[in-house]
């Protein structure tokens, strides 16, 4: 019987991941938000982000969905110190990079948002990416099960 708790890891490791947990819950709000706006809601927006929506492929609003359920169910998985947290994350990250692709080459969208968009989508990938390599750490260190 595994009778291994945990209790090698860092303080610190933990709040990360709860802190990550709680990063990857807002990504959940806006795929929802995003999944469920109203026609009205659609129509509000400008032109040119209306256009963006309309033209959404399935594929990266599913990229999207794995992105950020991936991140939440594998920032979980971190905090509960399991090594599974590390393939979930990893799943997670190739979420990221297709959406983010589509929305900086398929979508183009910074040309309707301009530069500034693209501070979001570059820290996502880069959290996205640690949270990867902060699991590979915790296995390797033992601190996961």
């Amino acid at each position: 019987m595994n009778s291994y708790s945990g209790s090698s890891a860092p303080k610190w490791f933990t709040i990360f991941a709860i802190l990550a947990l709680l990063w990857n819950l807002l990504g959940v709000m806006a795929f929802v938000m995003q999944a469920t706006m109203s026609p009205e809601a659609l129509a509000a927006l400008p032109e040119a982000e209306q256009a963006l929506y309309n033209n959404y492929p399935t594929w990266a609003l599913v990229a999207f969905g794995v992105a950020v359920f991936g991140g939440a169910l594998g920032s979980l998985l971190l905090a509960l110190k399991k090594n599974v947290a590390g393939p979930v994350l990893l799943i997670s990250l190739i979420g990221v990079l297709l959406q983010t692709g589509h929305s900086f080459f398929g979508a183009k969208a910074y040309e309707v948002y301009g530069p500034s968009s693209l501070i979001m989508p570059i820290m996502v990938v880069v959290i996205a990416i640690y949270l990867v390599m902060l699991a590979a750490k915790a296995k390797n260190n033992g601190w996961t099960n």
